[in-house]
Parts: structure tokens; sequence; C-alpha cells
């Protein structure tokens, strides 16, 4: 990659929370709140590397990402498999070096009663969501322990790890395993100045939900949550980067929710 080059007279709307310098790994990067995440830590000033299982969809989002910096890279890579992992590091390695930041956000969603679930439906979800966690973490901070540099590991979990609802068993146990997992890691890597977090969104509008939103179900969804609307992409920027840049330098071990009130709605 060359120079960084970013966009003239861009306001940066978080200047106290910069991550300029650093490598940041976005795992399943071709989604909504991927391809956010993935233009707000550019516009803070990072390198970002794209990944997930197709080229095709990351390599349109770094052309649509290209106006803001072009410190922008493509690894394919499936979370679920340790071979892909460790393959897409060494990649990582000989294009830019170490990541010292990881935002652990590819998932897969399963919306089946239980009773109506196979194995392979859980594995399936269990495999993505919470195994592909602690593959991408565990390969992530093996580098950064052996190298003697910190960095900051970033679960992507869900309001759905600390409570539920209806047809999401598998998605919301491995939700909650993320989080716990978040809490063991930190507990184990602190000492190598190695910090892991987790962001856990509530219900953010994005272009797959959109139409579900502006049905009467999803109307009626709305109303329950406290500040009566949903969240935008937006909303996670700022938390985002309190995770990923110094200014988080002592949490470790934490979870921020970004849920607009939903978690303390009444039963």
């Amino acid at each position: 990659m060359t120079n960084t080059t970013t966009v003239p007279d861009q306001k940066d709307p978080h200047p106290s929370l910069r991550v300029d310098g650093k490598v940041a790994l976005i795992t399943g990067a071709a989604g909504g709140l991927g391809s956010a995440f993935a233009e707000t830590l550019l516009r803070a000033g990072a390198s970002v590397i794209l990944s997930g299982r197709r080229r095709e969809p990351l390599e349109a989002l770094k052309a649509r990402l290209s106006h803001i910096s072009d410190q922008i890279d493509v690894i394919t890579m499936d979370v679920t498999d340790e071979a892909s992992v460790a393959g897409a590091f060494d990649a990582i390695a000989d294009a830019v070096g170490i990541a010292d930041v990881v935002v652990s956000n590819a998932g897969v969603a399963s919306s089946e009663k239980s009773l109506d679930l196979t194995s392979n439906d859980w594995d399936r979800v269990i495999n993505t969501n919470l195994k592909g966690c602690w593959l991408v973490c565990n390969e992530a901070a093996r580098r950064l322990s052996s190298a003697s540099r910190g960095g900051s590991l970033i679960m992507i979990s869900s309001i759905l790890g600390q409570r539920v609802a209806g047809n999401v068993a598998p998605y919301a146990a491995a939700k909650a395993g993320v989080e716990q997992l978040t809490r063991a890691l930190a507990l184990e890597w602190a000492r190598y100045g190695i910090r892991v977090n987790a962001l856990a969104p509530g219900y953010i509008e994005t272009d797959l939900n959109r139409e579900f939103f502006a049905s009467e179900p999803g109307q009626k969804m709305i109303r329950r949550i406290p500040q009566r609307r949903l969240g935008h992409p937006d909303d996670l920027s700022a938390p985002l980067l309190l995770l990923a840049s110094g200014s988080s330098g002592y949490m470790t071990g934490s979870t921020l929710v970004v849920d607009g009130g939903h978690l303390q709605s009444s039963l």
C-alpha cells in the first residue's frame, strides 16, 4: 500500500479517538456493520484489512472506500477454519505486518424454533459466531505476544448475549459465549498488553433489516426500545474507536452496550 490519502476538508467526528499507525483487521467486513466499522477506522487513521469468505464483495467495498484512504487491503478468510485463519494472518504479515486492532465481526443468524433446528444449523451459528471469534483472536494474540506487542481485540456481541428473544437459541448462546470469552481472554492476555473487549449493539438499521423494521411487527419492536428508535451504524463509531484506541488503555474484559436503553426495557 502507498501513503495515506485522506478526503480533504473531511471533519474528524472524534478527534480524540485516533488510531493513526494501527493495522486493523475486520472479519465479516462486507456486511452492514463490518463496512461501517471499516469506514470508521479508515477515517480515524488506521490501515484496514477487509476480510471475509468471498473476495468479490470485499473488493467492491474497497472500491467504495478508496476515496477516504488508500490504506486498504483485502484478505479472504473463513473464520471457522483454523488453517484459513492462520493463512490469512500470514498474508497480512507479508502485506502490512502485525494486526494490532482486530474487530471480530463475522457472524450468521438463525431464526428457526429450537425444536426445528438440526445439529448442522446449531454448528453453523456456533462455529461462526463463537468458535470463529476464538480462532481469530487466538491467532492475533499469538502473533502479538510473540512480537512483544500489545493490541486491542474487539469482539462484536449483541444484546441477545444478555437477554433473549424467540427463535434465536444458537445465536443468543453464541453471543453469551462471546461475552464470557471476552472476559476469559482479557484475564489471560493482560500480561502481554493485549486488551480484549466486546461491543454489544442493540437493533441497528442496515440494508438487510430496513424492510422488516418498516413493517408493523418491526415498528412494534421499535416501540419497545426506550429511545423509540433504531440505532444507526454511526452510533457505534465512537464506542468502536474508544475500544480500538489508546483512550481505553485501562479497559479490558469490558462489554460496551449500545442499544438505546433496550436492555433496560421492562419484561
